[in-house]
């Protein structure tokens, strides 16, 4: 099978081929996924899946997740009891408005909740049927899309104020009625205003966890944490530089500020001040906090405004250096030199998604710091050889985190989540990288051990669940690691002689 795979030469013909043998065979779809998970991450998800979404109605074959329209309002909870699986664990939901770096694909975005999920199961062991994939369409603003004879979706400008609150309202209250406390509701690629809103309203209420936002931060504090073993001192030792402040930008900095905070016993508002966030308008400073939006403003210090990223550097001298901006090739020579020049490791984290968006490649960081630079991106770059010596460029994936996590917290049946419980993964995930892997320049561990690493994850999580009172499955496992290996669904086959 991965003979066929391997015959087609562009990704996202080899991104349909898989899409149909989860629909024909789902065993062997896992099979294949979790023994060749480096080959075929890439094509199941990021970078490939971004583009079999803005591609999705030409390439649509049959329906994978849940269609929620906003003509439905008012029937969301017998829609949702049409699923056919009844015993759902996690949904993964988005109304398709920022997909990765491309903005609003509509219902289009459906690709993203089918490619999170698949990967829950094949790194985190979460049962294919107790994982579902929804997308609420409420329209898109996109033109070309609008005027695309195979677009699937709504035909109207997206619905917002009341009409919408309403309508997410519907959904998840349908959701806990359906099925219950512990169902892990994982918000994916909303749009900033949405995202944050969504967060802050139904986590008091919901298990409800935002990948853009705290998974992203997860992931990243790990790889800071592994760096620091490189580059020597603490958290609170390091200045951060933000080029970004959405969704991922800001949850990566409060992640970041949370963990400084523990480590010292610093006041939060003080472990803030060692980080700034540059937007589309310059350095987030005092002087601008009447114009930003609220999910910004405790980043604004007293600072002089600074325009472009380079002065910014210069003027702030930090020693990490991290773009969410979704716009590629910000991170330009100057930068990366200034950085460099700044520090003998300057740590560079080129976040944004998919490929194509990314703020440099690897070879950039590598040859514009003269080799020194520590970097991950988020999509995955090939090695590159410098002056002899050959680096190999870290991935901050979220799928590192995301599946151990919900695993972790089905396991424990957790009924909220806590920030405590997204630091307890970015422990257990820097934990994973071996002494081996950073004499290669890895920050992260390498993804062919995800299952193990996301066992330990999920212990991780699970073990803060219980010791902040939010797990329900009692008693405790005494291993929970074991535990956690044992809960996870494996597509063996059976074996007949």
């Amino acid at each position: 099978m991965m003979r066929s795979i391997r015959q087609y030469q562009v990704p996202l013909q080899k991104y349909m081929a898989m899409m149909d043998l989860q629909e024909t065979n789902e065993r062997l779809f896992y099979k294949l996924l979790i023994d060749n998970v480096e080959e075929l991450l890439p094509v199941v998800y990021t970078p490939t899946v971004g583009e079999a979404c803005q591609k999705y109605g030409s390439i649509f074959r049959r329906p994978q997740g849940l269609f929620i329209s906003l003509k439905e309002k008012g029937k969301i909870h017998e829609v949702l009891r049409n699923w056919p699986q009844k015993n759902i664990q996690v949904i993964v939901v988005t109304d398709g408005e920022r997909i990765l770096g491309l903005g609003d694909l509509g219902c289009q975005g459906m690709g993203i909740p089918i490619g999170k999920l698949s990967l829950y199961t094949a790194l985190g062991g979460v049962r294919p049927s107790a994982c579902l994939p929804v997308t609420i369409d409420v329209g898109t603003n996109n033109e070309q899309l609008l005027n695309d004879e195979f677009y699937i979706g709504l035909r109207q400008r997206r619905a917002t104020g009341q009409e919408y609150a309403e309508l997410m309202n519907e959904f998840m209250t349908a959701v806990k009625q359906n099925y219950g406390e512990k169902v892990l509701i994982q918000f994916e690629d909303f749009a900033n205003h949405n995202a944050f809103d969504l967060l802050a309203k139904y986590g008091t209420t919901h298990l409800v966890f935002n990948d853009d936002i705290q998974g992203t931060a997860s992931v990243v504090l790990a790889g800071l944490v592994a760096a620091l073993k490189v580059v020597g001192g603490t958290l609170a030792d390091h200045r951060f530089l933000f080029l970004g402040a959405g969704e991922a930008g800001t949850g990566i900095a409060e992640l970041i500020a949370l963990e400084i905070s523990k480590q010292t016993n610093m006041p939060l508002e003080e472990a803030r001040k060692k980080i700034s966030l540059v937007d589309s308008k310059g350095l987030i400073v005092k002087s601008r906090i009447d114009s930003l939006q609220h999910f910004k403003k405790p980043w604004a210090h007293d600072h002089e405004p600074i325009q472009k990223l380079v002065d910014a550097v210069n003027g702030i001298k930090p020693t990490v250096l991290i773009g969410t901006s979704g716009v590629g090739r910000t991170f330009t020579r100057e930068v990366v030199e200034a950085m460099a020049a700044l520090n003998d490791k300057p740590i560079i984290f080129s976040l944004s998604n998919p490929t194509s968006q990314s703020e440099c490649t690897a070879e950039e960081a590598y040859t514009w710091s003269q080799g020194r630079a520590i970097f991950a991106s988020g999509s995955p770059f090939d090695p590159v050889e410098y002056k002899g010596k050959v680096f190999v460029p870290g991935q901050a994936n979220n799928a590192y985190i995301f599946p151990g996590f919900g695993l972790g917290l089905i396991m424990s049946g957790a009924i909220r989540v806590h920030d405590d419980m997204l630091l307890a993964a970015s422990e257990a995930l820097a934990a994973q990288v071996t002494q081996e892997d950073f004499d290669k320049g890895l920050i992260y561990p390498p993804f062919k051990n995800i299952r193990k690493i996301s066992a330990h994850i999920a212990a991780n999580v699970a073990a803060k669940a219980y010791e902040l009172g939010l797990a329900t499955r009692q008693p405790q496992p005494k291993d929970l690691v074991k535990y956690a290996e044992s809960c996870m669904y494996s597509p063996a086959y059976r074996s007949y002689r």
